[in-house]
């Protein structure tokens, strides 16, 4: 047995032999390795596709050459000898093939690689068998970051390449342009119908942290909230997002409770409630219906309603209440009388917004239930509308929206 360094030029030795011996016959040693890793490593017990296998046969084989001139030459592979390896982890980046398998590969390889270069090791060949051990490491840590960055390199290219289609698709659907190209380009088939949201993201907390890039943490959250929406949605919803909210485009009628539970399911994912308006419309009616629900949205901002969805069900008379006139005015007058009293407001907004429940609006006033009822027994007196009576609660209830707007949006 030779004795030898393991820098440049030196060559490994193990029963008198060179290490990298039971490794030359590269053909042999890859088909070997292929058919392990289509019985131990790849689902359902085979690689996808022939191509791919052919792909991993050739990408065994050169990796077993940088093993074979490392164990000869003690010299680690250079960024052009590691060149195929980020080129086939580029090619089945693009095909689809996850990122997991391309690593267990490269590691079930080199481990199996070292189990032969050991096979006939003797106990004499123990600091042989240390240095080989390095020399597997250093090989092992060269085609990880390699396979990595060719793998994540062309993983970016191929969703900027999806999502610049996918933004043209969504700014044709939304301007009314013919969508039919974009829509090929970006590999979507139209829907006869959608669904489209208005959608308003408010800031995370950690937004207003000093220490923190505002800018950063904003799009972070706007990242955790697409990827739980493309895994929620299927991938199918169509989406014009920025920080603060945009336009969300869901193919189909999804039921509203299936959309109340996507909207809780992304705020969750980007850490904010969030507030969408909705409408249902035909493929061609989606840019006016845009401009409804956002106008929906600005006017659930401006009443400061709870988060969560709203269609114009739910908004209908608040709707109409923001065209001005002579019946918006009439109706913001009828509290006139109450104006000295904020009160006997208060008391109202949140009586109605916690559905004439006197024990839950006294409890959040801090009131007693008795003072409840004489506020609003003074309302009934003051303006003529019992709040306690179904016909007085409709025009309170429309009097404290036109009030709302008429301050807000006068000269609309």
């Amino acid at each position: 047995m030779t004795n030898h360094s393991s820098g440049p030029g030196s060559q490994i030795l193990v029963d008198g032999r060179p290490a990298s011996a039971p490794l030359r016959d590269t053909l042999t040693v890859a088909q070997k390795l292929v058919r392990h890793f289509a019985d131990n490593v790849t689902p359902c017990g085979s690689l996808p596709g022939e191509q791919l296998q052919s792909d991993v046969m050739d990408f065994t084989i050169v990796c077993l050459g940088l093993g074979i001139q490392m164990l000869d030459e003690g010299i680690s592979p250079t960024d052009e000898d590691l060149a195929e390896v980020r080129n086939s982890s580029a090619r089945w980046a693009r095909e689809g093939f996850p990122l997991k398998l391309v690593l267990r590969i490269l590691h079930e390889g080199i481990q199996e690689a070292g189990d032969l270069v050991a096979s006939n090791a003797r106990k004499e060949d123990l600091p042989e068998l240390l240095v080989i051990q390095k020399v597997m490491f250093t090989l092992l840590e060269c085609v990880t970051v390699a396979a990595t960055t060719g793998y994540v390199e062309e993983l970016e290219a191929v969703n900027s390449e999806r999502d610049g289609a996918a933004v043209n698709l969504v700014t044709a659907l939304l301007s009314g342009r013919k969508a039919a190209t974009a829509a090929r380009h970006a590999g979507v088939e139209l829907a006869d119908e959608y669904v489209v949201l208005g959608l308003s993201i408010p800031s995370h907390p950690t937004e207003a942290v000093t220490h923190r890039r505002k800018a950063v943490v904003a799009r972070q959250k706007l990242r955790r909230l697409q990827i739980e929406l493309a895994d929620a949605a299927g991938g199918a919803a169509l989406c014009s997002l920025s920080p603060d909210g945009g336009t969300l485009l869901l193919p189909g009628s999804p039921e509203r409770a299936w959309m109340v539970s996507l909207l809780d399911r992304i705020g969750a994912a980007a850490g904010v409630p969030l507030t969408a308006t909705a409408t249902r419309v035909r493929t061609a009616g989606i840019p006016a219906a845009a401009d409804q629900v956002h106008e929906l949205l600005g006017l659930a901002h401006q009443l400061a309603l709870e988060p969560g969805l709203y269609e114009m069900d739910d908004l209908a008379l608040e709707y109409q209440l923001t065209r001005p006139g002579p019946g918006r005015t009439h109706l913001a007058r009828l509290l006139e009388p109450l104006q000295g009293s904020p009160e006997l407001i208060e008391t109202l907004e949140v009586h109605i917004g916690h559905d004439l429940n006197r024990q839950r609006t006294a409890k959040q006033m801090h009131l007693h239930t008795n003072t409840v009822d004489y506020r609003l027994k003074r309302v009934a007196q003051l303006t003529g509308c019992d709040p306690t009576r179904p016909s007085g609660l409709r025009q309170i209830q429309a009097a404290l929206v036109a009030r709302r707007l008429e301050v807000e949006q006068p000269d609309r």
